[in-house]
């Protein structure tokens, strides 16, 4: 043992280096390992949580395996890709019967909506209009065909319809924001992704921001495709290509088939279709149109008529309609209602969706790894190297565009890329681009199916197409080119942020945004001018003063009142999220409680009886196991007492 210190003596026994015995007898001090703890902490804290992860391959390299490794390995990987193509369809798939199951809900509503012409007049009006519409519908080529067939009826002008194509624009973002939903099992996954969608969001509304006084001021989208309209002599062309539907239609054709018409001719006011279901029962028809000669009380407008006497006779042609072969989906012959059927429609399909994105993360967690993940990362990542790193997001907005026009839906390949973004295979940065570039996609596929209308129908089909290709290219302008314009990013950064801490903030974002902001904005118009300028003008300066006074908080505090340096001043519930967060969590506990009493009763009877056997072994038994604790407990170790002292959540590192 160590020779003991004088107690009359404060200095150390001195030790003689020369005695090769005393370099193994000597005990070194008790060194304190709080610092390293605490170092660790830091290093955890430092690292950003928008870094993407490495996902690391845990098996065998493949020069360790063999013959039979390698041969599993391959058909393993073969069959996780088979898999996540299958995995793939049925998320597609779902996310079309999901679109169904919402205008069988609510279509004949958004119908119901589009009608009040006179509404449509305010453009504020026609924004959320088409907000809500295409939330209803759950498509923004569904709503935008609703607007083109009431153009065409003449019941509303383009120039009304522009804020409608709009708010259609935001409208479309809601799927990839619930997908984003399905991933909030993992805090930085959740993070990522939720952010991955709501870019689109920000984009959205920062562009209509902008662009919708811009055009009520001075109508520069109308008057511009305008100007293409009267220059070009545009002849009718063909449909937009059907590529993802002519692989996806088999399986969602057998599940449900949908009238789209019923809801454009609740729109146009045809009364005859508030009767009829949006289910469709007949696939095979045929029209017999008939040319009779009837009286008439009066000679009708644009109709050419002969009297006989003190009768007046005109021609009018009736459209007789054979039924000839039933629909083969499952709820052709059923006796259900629409909104059953949605309904049924509806938990079935994000049923499917929740299932299909869960596994295909898990598929694709576990394939990214190693080699594959870096290289899929670099090329999804890595940018052109200088001077033409700039080119890069073009090329990625092409590569959105591309895709999207393939799958004729942005709903369809935004929300496939959300969870890419979640899992860290691609970056946020990367993910705006592409997103930019679905919103140009969409409006190509737009464009191409517009110049299918008829004759009579086509310039006005076509200039609205146009209206939303250019409120996009004008949004990209706005929020891309310059990187300090860039601000959906650093939004969406934010709302990230906000959401991994509080999860529940994601489902009141959705609520707010899609249903009760637009909702608040259609009341007040129907209300009339007076009401929507004397609440909005002064909620909207109440938002710009609260940003900006946050904006120089951060940046620039000491030129703000010294009250306005901190909002510590308001009650906590008004400049925090804490208050509310323990109002949720202990609302959602107490529903826990009342609801799976007898499961956590069991828990508890369970970790009681696991902690009463672990404390008889350490305590107990008649190996000395208790007696070597109260020893260690004797040693007068200061690191070990403050460790204790501090709980359970320090952790000592061993040197």
């Amino acid at each position: 043992m160590a020779p003991r210190p004088d107690p009359d003596s404060d200095s150390t026994p001195s030790i003689d280096s020369s005695d090769p015995r005393s370099k193994d007898s000597v005990v070194l001090p008790a060194y304190s390992t709080m610092d390293l703890v605490h170092q660790d902490q830091a290093e955890e804290e430092e690292k950003d949580p928008w870094d993407l992860p490495e996902l690391k391959d845990t098996g065998p390299s493949w020069s360790d395996l063999d013959t039979k490794g390698k041969i599993l390995r391959v058909l393993s990987a073969i069959m996780k890709f088979c898999l996540l193509l299958c995995f793939l369809y049925m998320f597609v798939c779902s996310l079309d019967i999901l679109s169904s199951a919402f205008q069988l809900v609510g279509g004949k509503a958004a119908g119901d909506i589009f009608q009040d012409n006179a509404v449509l007049a305010n453009p504020l009006a026609g924004l959320v209009i088409g907000v809500l519409v295409t939330v209803l519908v759950q498509s923004s080529s569904t709503s935008s065909s609703i607007v083109v067939s009431m153009v065409s009826s003449g019941l509303l002008d383009v120039q009304s319809a522009v804020p409608v194509i709009m708010g259609a624009n935001i409208g479309t973002s809601v799927t990839n924001t619930i997908v984003a939903m399905m991933q909030a099992g993992d805090r930085n996954e959740f993070r990522r992704a939720f952010a991955g969608a709501t870019v689109h969001d920000f984009f959205n509304w920062l562009s209509v921001l902008v662009l919708l006084p811009l055009e009520v001021a001075t109508g520069v989208l109308y008057k511009l495709t305008k100007l293409m309209i009267d220059s070009f002599d545009i002849q009718g062309g063909e449909n937009a290509p059907e590529l993802l539907n002519v692989i996806t239609d088999p399986l969602t054709s057998a599940i449900i088939e949908l009238d789209k018409s019923v809801i454009s001719d609740i729109a146009t006011g045809d009364p005859a279709a508030r009767n009829k279901s949006l289910i469709k029962i007949w696939c095979l028809t045929s029209k017999n149109t008939t040319t009779l000669n009837v009286t008439v009380p009066f000679c009708p407008a644009n109709a050419t008529c002969w009297t006989d006497g003190n009768t007046t006779w005109t021609e009018e042609t009736f459209t007789q309609t054979t039924n000839l072969e039933k629909c083969s989906h499952i709820f052709a012959y059923s006796s259900l209602s629409d909104l059953a059927v949605g309904l049924i429609l509806l938990a079935m399909s994000l049923l499917v969706l929740c299932s299909c994105l869960i596994l295909i993360v898990k598929l694709l967690n576990s394939m990214l790894k190693g080699r594959v993940a870096v290289v899929i990362k670099s090329v999804l990542n890595t940018d052109f190297p200088f001077p033409f790193g700039w080119v890069t997001g073009y090329i990625a907005m092409l590569v959105g565009a591309g895709m999207t026009f393939i799958v004729q839906s942005s709903s369809v390949f935004t929300s496939a890329i959300t969870p890419l973004v979640g899992i860290g295979v691609i970056s946020l940065e990367r993910a705006y681009p592409l997103t930019l570039g679905s919103n140009i996609g969409t409006t190509t596929t737009a464009i191409l199916a517009a110049m299918a209308a008829p004759g009579e129908t086509l310039a006005n089909s076509l200039q609205i197409a146009l209206c939303h290709f250019f409120f996009n290219i004008m949004g990209i302008l706005l929020w891309y080119p310059l990187p300090f314009t860039r601000l959906p990013i650093r939004m969406a950064r934010a709302l990230g942020d906000h959401t991994a801490k509080y999860r529940w903030f994601a489902a009141l974002y959705l609520f707010l945004c899609f249903l009760v902001l637009p909702l608040a904005v259609f009341g007040l118009s129907l209300a009339g001018w007076p009401a929507l300028v004397g609440v909005g003008v002064p909620a909207v300066a109440l938002v710009v003063f609260v940003v900006a006074v946050n904006v120089m908080q951060r940046r620039c505090a000491r030129f703000l009142p010294a009250v306005l340096r901190t909002w510590d001043f308001l009650p906590r519930p008004l400049h925090s999220m804490a208050p509310w967060d323990r109002l949720v969590t202990s609302a959602t506990g107490c529903c826990g409680k009342h609801c799976c009493c007898c499961c956590k009763l069991c828990c508890k009877l369970c970790c009681k009886r696991c902690r009463g056997d672990e404390e008889e072994e350490i305590g107990g038994g008649g190996d000395g196991m208790g007696d070597k604790m109260k020893s260690l407990e004797g040693r007068d170790n200061p690191a070990m007492s403050r460790d204790e002292e501090d709980g359970p959540q320090l952790k000592a590192t061993e040197l």
